[in-house]
């Protein structure tokens, strides 16, 4: 008792100390706060600024945008610090750079840094662009909830009208960021114009917009005292009403006043239809499948770090408030998007399994150490857990399905430092040599300084995962964080609480058995394995071709289980869909289709979606955007904003009450969309599933890079047929616009002269007839949203370009048709040009299908045709694995999309892995004073891909990051098996036992605490196997700890008897040669 460890002197300064309880206590009630307090979200919140900035360039081509907007733009982009892309899009009249920082990036600092670089720099925008729209985006922006309005009976403007309310109400609520209302327009004042009327009256349309302009028009004209009081004074008037606005004087013809309602139909609503929001019920709404309402959505997203459950809660609550009130009864709300439910039910359903965790390695403890022991294991596993939650929320981690799977995943390691300390307590009041408390103590201090050396093995083998880079990183640190935590403070109660209770709960099996009885039981116990470990070690440790036999069978063991990978038997993926709700069709029309050929063909989709089993319900989206999500947001879905495009979000009934998983509905139904699309000439067509992890333009994606863009299309086009042609690819595209016809209409100057105008006044008559033109605002109380007043021809009139060249220009000899002061020639618009980091690139993307599985293979697969792809220099095709070209002085294939994640991510793994490795080996030799003895104790580790690899092939998984997760976790944990065996063997080594001996002492007293501590880590992974996404790491932690285990009984003492051994041996005899000492020497 006098030469205690660590451990030892820990466990006497708290057997007795009333702390202890009060320790419990304390982080029980830390633990319940950090439960009910945490902010809960479905998915980890990565922090990952990304900039757009907008510049619009009215009338510029696409050519000229990329070389005076977007290639200096994203030039000063590139110079700002932490910028890690910059994309940029360049198409006629507008263009767009987005910035992306590197990951964990400050919001605010990235925000500032490039508002000032955009400032700074303003005078370099070249004449007629206009100022930059900068929008920052991030995760936070993803709306949580969106909120469906629909009706069969009231029009979409009406039910817009009524939204404006609900979200101007919805918007006074805690914790709301920025709401978005989808679907028809807001309220305008549309003037018609009758093109033969305002011939008539000799009225030029710029006049009518100068006339509009000037009688809408007031402003503050002073003050003056009169009778001690001071008046203001105020000019002029707003239009207030419809009727102000027919009332306006545009001329005075032939001495009577023309009104505009002399000229123009004035209306007064939503204007000309410019995008459709409609919503269907699916099978199993138990509605009418063929009825379709009229809709709008509104889009609501949370303030950073606010409660996604109670925001949603709170926001529900108020809709529930509104019906009857503004919410008239014909008027149905669903809600379409629910993030705060998806995250509260993923919360609850984990906390449960880690309850069922819990509770199974209790029954585990309770079956094998007995019931008392087992309550010990109750009390420790929520006091470690309770720590561990309070700390994740101080570090800033939101309740996520990571961080609770963090801590299921820990469960099964952190309850062996108990587990070891526990069993040793129970071996040692079973010897009955010391009082209850001494042999606590003592107990606790034998197994100290194997269990300090083990739990610092497994925290230095998981805490490098933590700094693995990219968008992988923030989405999977909480894992190797949390668990990190939780094994050092489970460490410390092992020490602290597990005796303290121990002392107190298994008192009373030595007052009713005899140290005699003990003993015996004792005896027949290690009886058995003294038998059993006689059988297996003893003919290894007297033959060294068995054990030769031995090492080489389990070697060729490890081959055949990486050969499964390498002749793709078990595949490798990124990650695993997830089991979600919701399905996403995104429908892209040839460019030049309108807005009611898009929504035919969306409604045919829908047609199909509306018959599938498990559909609950659908909204089509055409010509607006749907609400976006973390995938959209890097996709930038949230532009997808015109006629020829189209969504289709799909809402499946709960996983709950569906046998097939979404990414099996999807794989399911997306051949036959594909096909009513393409029938229907569709460019591009795809059913997009939300990502498992962080989300990438498409998991297939080829950048094609080259000193000119004609080429770069045309190798793009290559590529892509070659897509198209290969089985298990799908939803195959191109980031290419097809160029759309136009007319262009040239001004003869001279002609236009003779007749007073010039070429500006006509440029814009054309664009006020087709395009219209916002002369200004209606100003009313009653509106929450700015009434435009536009003036256009009347639609009837501009249907063609033969409309609008008979369009008649006033002169003082009567009408002129624009068409004799104009010349018109029929062209095409320019192609959109795609940047990447200060490089032209054109972007072919494209899935896979679950034959194929990852988009890996198809990568390596086409490797040689991609490559003799004949390229318009003849140079042929380079492709690039993990960069982009530095010179594009011939063609280059990058691959990025999926693979690049899956790259980044293990090779970051693969480098932690490789440091804790190295970190391992120091500690180990540190420890153990030898280089030889770690090598002994670390040979177990490549055997856990015995189990690992085949494991994920009898369950037909892939092999994914979480199985890596689960390979570099159990480095650590399988190297406590080791270190029990060998600080056992080394003890008894020194007590004078021989080698064989030693070692089959170490076999027998440790394999129990050994297979109790592996069946703990098999029964916490069991209840998250059947998971979409971590089934990987249970499958890796289960099968890896079995095969592990078992090897680690007979390798370790096989390899340490071998080193020892040839040691003894030189030691004793040396003079007698390495190969004749284990017939010779003596031992």
């Amino acid at each position: 008792m006098n030469n205690l460890g660590l451990a030892g002197k820990i466990a006497k300064a708290f057997i007795n100390s009333k702390l202890t309880p009060l320790l419990v206590v304390a982080s029980l009630l830390l633990g319940f706060f950090a439960v009910f307090t945490t902010p809960r979200d479905e998915e980890p919140q990565i922090v990952v600024p990304m900039i757009d900035i907008m510049v619009p360039f009215p009338g510029a081509k696409s050519d000229e945008v990329n070389n005076l907007i977007v290639k200096p733009l994203e030039k000063l982009m590139w110079e700002i610090p932490d910028v890690e892309y910059v994309y940029s899009y360049a198409g006629d009249g507008f263009g767009i750079t987005t910035v992306r920082f590197k990951v964990g990036a400050s919001p605010e600092d990235s925000l500032v840094k490039l508002y000032s670089k955009v400032m700074s720099n303003y005078y370099r925008m070249p004449e007629g662009a206009m100022n930059p729209i900068i929008k920052p985006k991030s995760i936070d922006d993803v709306p949580i909830l969106a909120i469906t309005l629909h009706s069969k009976e009231l029009s979409s403007y009406d039910l817009r009208r009524i939204a404006e309310v609900v979200e101007d109400e919805i918007k006074q609520l805690q914790n709301i960021s920025e709401t978005t209302i989808i679907g028809s327009k807001p309220k305008e004042i549309d003037i018609y114009f009758d093109p033969a009327k305002l011939n008539a009256y000799n009225i030029f349309l710029p006049q009518v917009v100068q006339a509009l302009q000037n009688a809408n028009f007031s402003l503050p004209s002073g003050e003056f005292d009169k009778d001690n009081y001071r008046y203001k004074v105020r000019t002029g008037q707003f239009f207030k009403s419809k009727e102000d606005v027919e009332n306006v004087v545009i001329t005075v013809y032939q001495g009577k006043p023309i009104f505009i309602k002399d000229v123009a139909r004035v209306e007064e609503g939503e204007g000309e239809i410019e995008n459709y929001v409609q919503f269907g019920y699916g099978v199993q709404s138990g509605k009418d499948r063929n009825q379709i309402d009229n809709a709008v959505t509104i889009a609501v997203a949370k303030k950073t770090g606010s409660n996604a459950v109670v925001v949603a809660e709170n926001v529900i609550e108020k809709l529930n408030e509104m019906k009857g009130r503004i919410i008239p009864s014909n008027v149905d709300i669903t809600i379409t998007r629910n993030y705060g439910e998806t995250a509260s039910e993923k919360a609850n359903e984990l906390i449960e399994h880690l309850l069922i965790a819990t509770f199974s390695i209790v029954l585990l403890i309770a079956v094998t150490l007995g019931w008392r022991e087992s309550l010990i294991v109750a009390v420790t596993i929520p006091v470690t857990l309770a720590i561990a939650l309070f700390l994740s929320e101080m570090y800033g981690y939101s309740l996520n399905r990571v961080t609770l799977f963090a801590l299921i995943f820990s469960i099964g390691i952190l309850v062996d430092n108990s587990i070891v300390v526990l069993e040793n307590i129970h071996r040692w009041f079973s010897m009955k040599k010391l009082s209850m408390e001494d042999a606590a103590v003592v107990a606790t201090d034998e197994v100290g300084n194997p269990t300090i050396l083990a739990t610092f093995a497994v925290i230095v083998a998981l805490l490098p995962m933590a700094f693995v880079t990219g968008l992988m990183g923030p989405y999977m640190r909480p894992i190797p964080i949390n668990s990190s935590v939780a094994m050092f403070f489970s460490m410390l109660l092992a020490f602290i609480l597990t005796p303290y209770l121990a002392i107190r709960w298994m008192k009373h099996d030595e007052e009713h058995k005899s140290p005699e009885a003990l003993a015996k039981e004792d005896e027949a116990k290690a009886d058995i394995l003294v038998k059993l470990f006689n059988k297996i070690y003893m003919p290894l440790f007297q033959s060294r071709t068995k054990r030769w036999l031995f090492l080489g069978f389990a070697g060729m063991l490890l081959v055949i289980s990486i050969l499964l990978l390498v002749s793709r038997a078990v595949l490798v993926k990124m990650l695993p869909y997830d089991n979600k709700s919701e399905l996403q069709v995104v429908l892209d029309m040839p460019e030049g289709t309108p807005l009611q050929e898009t929504y035919r063909v969306a409604k045919q989709i829908a047609d199909y979606v509306k018959n599938i089993n498990e559909v609950k319900n659908y909204v089509i989206y055409v010509g607006q955007p749907a609400p976006f999500d973390f995938n959209g947001l890097v996709r930038h879905y949230y532009l997808r904003e015109a006629p020829n495009l189209a969504q289709i979000q799909i809402n499946l009934i709960s996983k709950h009450d569906r046998k097939a998983q979404s990414h099996e509905i999807a794989e399911r139904i997306r051949d036959d969309i594909a096909k009513i699309a393409k029938s229907n000439g569709a460019k591009y067509i795809a059913v997009v599933e939300p990502p498992p992890g962080p989300p990438v333009l498409s998991p297939i994606v080829a950048e094609v890079y080259g000193p000119d863009h004609k080429g770069q299309l045309y190798v793009a086009n290559e590529i892509k047929k070659i897509f198209e042609n290969t089985p298990g690819i799908i939803d195959v595209g191109i980031y290419d616009n097809n160029p759309q016809k136009e007319y262009l209409i040239k001004v003869d100057s001279e002609k236009a002269k003779r007749y007073g105008f010039t070429e500006d006044m006509i440029v814009k008559t054309v664009r006020i007839a087709l395009a219209g033109h916002k002369v200004g605002l209606m100003h009313t109380s009653d509106d929450l949203h700015p009434v435009s007043i536009v003036v256009r021809l009347d639609e009837k009139y501009r249907t063609s370009i033969e409309d609008i060249l008979s369009m008649k220009l006033p002169t003082p000899q009567g009408g002129v048709p624009l068409g004799s002061l104009v010349s018109v020639e029929q062209s095409s618009t320019e192609r959109d040009i795609y940047r990447k980091n200060l490089q032209s690139v054109v972007y072919v993307i494209a899935n896979v299908n679950d034959k194929v599985g990852s988009p890996v293979y198809p990568i390596l697969d086409l490797w040689d045709k991609i490559k003799n792809i004949k390229t318009p220099d003849g140079k042929g095709v380079e492709e690039l694995l993990t960069h982009q070209p530095e010179l594009t002085d011939r063609y280059y294939v990058k691959w990025d999309g999926e693979w690049q994640v899956t790259y980044e991510t293990f090779r970051d793994m693969g480098i932690a892995f490789g440091v804790a490795i190295v970190v391992l080996y120091i500690l180990l030799v540190g420890w153990f004073k030898s280089f030889k003895m770690p090598a002994v104790i670390m040979s177990p580790i490549p055997f856990t891909l015995v189990g690992i690899i085949p494991g994920h092939f009898i369950m037909g998984a892939f092999f994914t990051a979480t199985s890596m997760i689960g390979f570099i976790a159990l480095a650590g944990i399988i190297l406590r098996n080791s270190i029990l065996l060998v600080e056992f063997a080394e003890q008894k080594l020194k007590e004078g036992y021989s080698l064989e001996e030693a070692l089959l002492e170490a076999g027998i007293v440790r394999t129990r605490p050994i297979l109790l501590t592996a069946a703990a880590i098999v029964v916490g992974a069991f209840v998250i196997i059947f998971d979409p996404i971590f089934n990987g790491l249970a499958i890796a932690l289960i099968f890896g700890t079995v095969a592990s285990t078992l090897l680690t009984l007979v390798v370790v003492p096989v390899l340490y008897y071998m080193i020892v051994g040839e040691e003894r041996k030189l030691h004793l005899c040396p003079e007698v040669p390495i190969t004749d000492k284990e017939d010779k020497c003596e031992m």
